[in-house]
């Protein structure tokens, strides 16, 4: 069933659900006016009106005195658009949550399928602008540069498991190399959108940002799917975001005074332990990962707050950022 079926059938039966008695006419212009279609044929409305009889068990009939479909039984729901008002607001606000995505394909077209399930709910519209109004988001940045472009090329990609090349600019090495690619995942993450795969010029994983990616081609030699092909399961267990390092390290951090209530508000890592020292005002927190330059940029947010206490080498480089930025502001 495509999304033109689904409207159809929503439309057809709101309409007539409304107990107006609509005719065939009045059912197409309803229909026109609700999807921006310009005309719809006489014979795809009675069609719908007989699909909706035959698969979802719709007693409609037609009442010549009056001119007009209506329901023999006025209680009958069209299962499609049986959604609760609390659903039609999860729903709504999912979108709201990927407000950092504004403007990109990702956003439009997720945007779009929700905005016609929950927007088909007529008979849920004032209970659902009522609590669409008790959700935010804060304002985040939003990615400056658009990958509409290829945005198509990646999905085609996906689909069919075709290799891709491309012209990369990275965020340490910017300068310009070309790059073959088997994708496996796109990773959305704070805005940003991320392809995730297997470089065959470095041998390994790596992960893309699309928005540094020009001169994109969808090639015509395909690859294999590796049957673990999943992102998540390279992070060695760490939820820092999108970021993968060459194997887990087991980090130990301590953290003071209002960091301690603010650490335990999340799980980190999969394995994550939290240990309280009252006395000393702190809560030590072990975990493993392979995210090592997000958790140290982690740890920097909490100013001295946070204190790294292990792997050494960790922090011997926790310490020679805080030099830099100590000699940056004339400290030493």
């Amino acid at each position: 069933m495509n999304k033109k079926q689904l409207e159809r059938f929503i439309i057809i039966h709101n309409a007539i659900k409304s107990g107006t008695y609509p005719d065939n006419k009045k059912l197409r212009s309803i229909y026109c006016e609700k999807t921006g279609y310009e005309k719809v044929g006489e014979a795809t409305i009675q069609r719908t009106i007989n699909d909706l009889r035959v698969y979802f068990g719709a007693k409609i009939e037609y009442d010549r005195r009056i001119g007009g479909f209506y329901y023999l039984d006025d209680k009958f729901e069209l299962k499609l658009n049986n959604i609760s008002p609390q659903e039609v607001f999860y729903l709504s606000a999912a979108k709201t949550m990927l407000a950092s995505f504004e403007g990109s394909s990702v956003y439009d077209s997720i945007s779009k399928a929700i905005t016609f399930v929950t927007g088909t709910m007529d008979t849920q519209e004032n209970e659902k602008s009522k609590l669409l109004n008790r959700i935010a988001v804060p304002p985040v940045p939003l990615v400056a540069a658009k990958y509409e472009s290829i945005w198509k090329q990646m999905l085609d990609a996906l689909q069919d498991n075709r290799i891709i090349e491309f012209d990369y600019n990275g965020r340490w090495n910017t300068e310009t190399t070309h790059r073959r690619v088997h994708p496996y995942q796109l990773v959305l993450d704070n805005g940003l959108c991320y392809i995730f795969g297997y470089s065959e010029e470095r041998g390994e994983e790596r992960l893309f940002t699309l928005n540094r990616i020009t001169n994109l081609v969808v090639t015509d030699d395909s690859f294999e799917l590796p049957e673990d092909y999943e992102f998540s399961h390279r992070t060695g267990g760490g939820r820092f975001g999108a970021f993968i390092g060459e194997g887990p390290v087991e980090f130990v951090v301590d953290f003071y005074g209002d960091a301690r209530e603010y650490i335990k508000a999340c799980i980190w890592a999969d394995d994550q332990k939290l240990e309280d020292f009252d006395e000393e005002d702190k809560t030590r927190v072990t975990f493993s990962c392979s995210q090592e330059l997000p958790v140290k940029q982690w740890i920097l947010r909490q100013a001295g707050n946070a204190i790294p206490v292990s792997p050494d080498w960790f922090v011997e480089q926790w310490k020679s950022v805080i030099r830099d930025m100590a000699e940056s502001a004339g400290l030493l």
